[in-house]
């Protein structure tokens, strides 16, 4: 895989609540440079970086419910909507936890579902957090995104835990050959992409994304800070 084929399937992230805008803007420049799919910030970003990157093919991703998933559905869609219609074009929602767990698949069809109608057209990735999950949720919740209209299932928000090469395979097994899977959570080198791409994965949430790209395996970029989903 070349280092350009590679840079389109990282999401360049920066979701450190305390990053100023220089590093947002940074992020945003590194991003048109290297050639990544998407900047991933927080949806008060959402706006500045929609606004620094009008003139390039980068996409702008949000966030909703995150790190935890324990909003209320109604303010998860909200956030979806509010992002989407200040220029983000994807949102990385955080499935309920509890949910999961408890393999309630009625409560997180109509979650999902609430924030996919919501954040239209822009697409929706589903955070599983797959590192709190056992077998039988992961799937669950992997069907449950197919089936109320995300376009991605995604391993984790990187606060509790990371992806797995496993669990991207169980991802894509689940959801079949089409449908999204981000692996995201600890990824901080070019072997470890390559790793989880291999796993099945199509896209790579990561805030060294540079490093992984340059070969400065566990250094973060200049925009990013310790935490690194």
């Amino acid at each position: 895989m070349t280092g350009a084929e590679l840079a389109d399937r990282i999401d360049h992230t920066l979701l450190d609540a305390a990053a100023a805008s220089p590093a947002i803007d940074r992020l945003c420049d590194e991003a048109i440079e290297h050639g990544f799919h998407a900047v991933c910030v927080h949806p008060v970003r959402v706006a500045r970086c929609a606004a620094r990157l009008v003139a390039s093919r980068v996409v702008v991703c949000s966030v909703a419910g995150f790190p935890l998933g324990a909003n209320l559905p109604e303010v998860k869609a909200l956030e979806a909507r509010r992002a989407a219609q200040e220029g983000a074009r994807e949102v990385d929602v955080v499935a309920s936890l509890a949910s999961l767990i408890a393999h309630d698949a009625s409560a997180l069809q109509r979650e999902i579902a609430a924030v996919v109608e919501a954040a239209a057209p822009a697409a929706v990735k589903v955070i599983l957090e797959t590192a709190r999950l056992d077998r039988e949720a992961k799937v669950l919740g992997a069907r449950i995104a197919v089936a109320a209209g995300a376009a991605f299932v995604k391993t984790s928000t990187g606060f509790a835990g990371g992806a797995t090469p496993e669990d991207v395979r169980l991802l894509r097994e689940t959801v079949g050959p089409i449908f999204g899977v981000k692996a995201s959570g600890g990824i901080r080198s070019r072997a470890q992409a390559l790793a989880m791409i291999g796993a099945g994965a199509d896209r790579i949430g990561t805030s060294s994304g540079v490093s992984i790209l340059l070969g400065t395996a566990g250094t973060a970029s200049a925009a990013s800070t310790e935490i690194v989903p």
